[in-house]
């Protein structure tokens, strides 16, 4: 594959970075906020609510105005705004200025997902693109470890104000970079106005929508399962005589293997095909969970690195196929509506999930969680026909 598109690979993967950084730093400054502007719970879950529902509600317009925009304008904007949510949090006196700023950039880094996807897809038309989304995806991973560690660091250092502002400073400098970057590399432009006009007698330009419905349904039961089981195996370690420390510990094991598998997922698809890898990654996903469930306190920690591989590496092979399914002047809307349903999945996933624990327990909900994603094998014989077969064959 050529430079321009390693390129354009790799801008896109900085972003990837540097936005799943934002979101997970979240999780580290939640409790140092609760203690400073003495949240409520019911506030903590708010706020970290606000972002992720923000993230999730303008997808499917920025992917649409992309198509008139271009992806390198509208993710340089999404960055800076982003960046500057964060400087304004650094500034927030209470509950109510930090929600506000929050909120604001969480809408703006909607930009991120499928602009970014979009622009992969597009370098890698005739070249291995689950592979490089694979790539891409684990860009996200590293970010969301190193970025929350470093922003800890940080925080006990200067502060969370000054770590949180310098954050978003360089959030700023790098919506600066993408235009400069993705301008050099001729990327993210908007379509040609013949294209626009193609496009809308397209509509979504989904080629295969009983294809790409069993697709979105594949993701949304992949990523339920996924939140709902990282929401509370924390309670079945616990059980299993863990500390609070060795679940974070173990957590640490699931998203380093995560990591790892959304890259070689996307590489296994590109060998063996999308099917046999949905299958072989969502079976192994099932076995994990009960595993962990049924096994001692060593073999559950055991197992925990595998199955963060399999538990992730699905989305790498799934957002690759979206583009199968798909017209090329249709891909940053198409990935705007895809991610939008599978992330308000996981939204809702744990509400469901902590109401069941509540009435029959915490392992049978979680072996519930495992025999759901098994529902996706059948879904994926209505892909069979139409995604793209492996490179190898």
């Amino acid at each position: 594959m050529n430079t321009r598109a390693r390129a354009v690979l790799g801008t896109a993967a900085g972003v990837h970075f540097l936005h799943d950084g934002f979101s997970e730093i979240l999780y580290v400054l939640l409790p140092v906020w609760a203690g400073e502007f003495q949240l409520t719970f019911a506030q903590v879950g708010i706020i970290r609510s606000a972002y992720s529902g923000g993230m999730a509600l303008l997808q499917i317009p920025f992917g649409v105005l992309a198509e008139r925009w271009g992806e390198r304008r509208l993710l340089a904007v999404g960055t800076a705004v982003t960046g500057l949510g964060f400087i304004g949090a650094g500034t927030a006196g209470g509950f109510v200025s930090l929600l506000a700023f929050l909120l604001a950039a969480g809408l703006a880094s909607s930009v991120q997902h499928p602009l970014s996807s979009s622009l992969v897809s597009k370098a890698y038309e005739t070249g291995p693109r689950r592979a490089a989304l694979g790539t891409y995806n684990f860009s996200g991973d590293v970010g969301k470890a190193a970025i929350a560690a470093g922003i800890g660091l940080l925080a006990t250092w200067i502060g969370w104000r000054a770590a949180t502002g310098l954050y978003g400073v360089l959030g700023v400098a790098a919506a600066l970079l993408i235009v400069l970057v993705l301008g050099r590399l001729g990327a993210g432009a908007a379509d040609a106005p013949e294209t626009i006009a193609t496009a809308r007698r397209s509509g979504w330009g989904i080629r295969d929508p009983r294809g790409f419905s069993a697709l979105t349904a594949i993701g949304m039961i992949d990523n339920a399962t996924r939140t709902g089981f990282l929401t509370f195996v924390g309670f079945v370690l616990i059980s299993k005589g863990s500390s609070v420390a060795g679940v974070g510990l173990a957590l640490s094991l699931i998203f380093a293997g995560g990591a790892t598998g959304k890259f070689v997922c996307g590489v296994l698809a590109e060998r063996v095909g999308v099917i046999r890898t949905v299958v072989f990654t969502e079976a192994a996903t099932t076995l994990g969970i009960i595993t962990v469930l049924a096994s001692p306190l060593p073999v559950a920690l055991a197992v925990l690195i595998p199955l963060g591989v399999a538990l992730n590496g699905t989305s790498s092979v799934l957002y690759g196929t979206v583009a199968d399914l798909v017209l090329p002047e249709r891909r940053s809307r198409a990935y705007g509506l895809y991610y939008t349903l599978t992330m308000l999945a996981s939204s809702l996933s744990p509400a469901v999930y902590g109401i069941a624990s509540d009435t029959v327990g915490v392992p049978a909900t979680l072996v519930v969680v495992a025999v759901m994603v098994l529902a996706t094998i059948p879904l994926c014989l209505v892909l069979r026909p139409v995604v793209a077969a492996p490179a190898s064959a």
